[in-house]
């Protein structure tokens, strides 16, 4: 019987590190995509993780369920290089947009977040409402 128990949960263990995707990033130069910087990004399939600075760090965290929304935005110049910014738009207080600068397979990176964020607010039973200001609808009326 443990041995049943050991191969299940062996087959779970390789099961959840198929399923698991990690991007890691880091913000690069606009000339020539280099990345000489000191902002590492990393999204997995529960959150995104911004680190930033060399002597002072700051590290900044977002669980995908609150992400809204996903844009991907590209400059002229970061299409010559190959790279893009994505802008997440979430319901997190402290940090209500993220955008992940000047990164390789931002169109990649952008999908992926759009679906996992989606997969995650399924998993949590969240539901993503927009706030309208609708109580703003009745002071009109007056």
């Amino acid at each position: 019987m443990e041995e049943i128990r050991g191969e299940m949960q062996d087959i779970d263990d390789r099961e959840e590190r198929e399923d698991v995707r990690e991007y890691v990033e880091r913000k690069r130069w606009l000339f020539f995509g280099l990345p000489f910087s000191f902002t590492k990004y990393t999204v997995n399939e529960r959150v995104i993780t911004i680190n930033a600075g060399l002597l002072n760090t700051t590290e900044n965290d977002c669980y995908l369920y609150k992400v809204q929304d996903v844009e991907l935005k590209t400059s002229l110049a970061e299409r010559i290089f190959g790279l893009g910014t994505v802008a997440c738009y979430t319901g997190d207080n402290t940090h209500p947009q993220l955008f992940l600068e000047h990164i390789k397979n931002a169109k990649e990176v952008k999908d992926y977040i759009l679906h996992a964020s989606e997969e995650a607010r399924r998993k949590r039973r969240t539901l993503n409402t927009l706030n309208i200001n609708a109580g703003d609808m009745d002071a009109d009326d007056d």
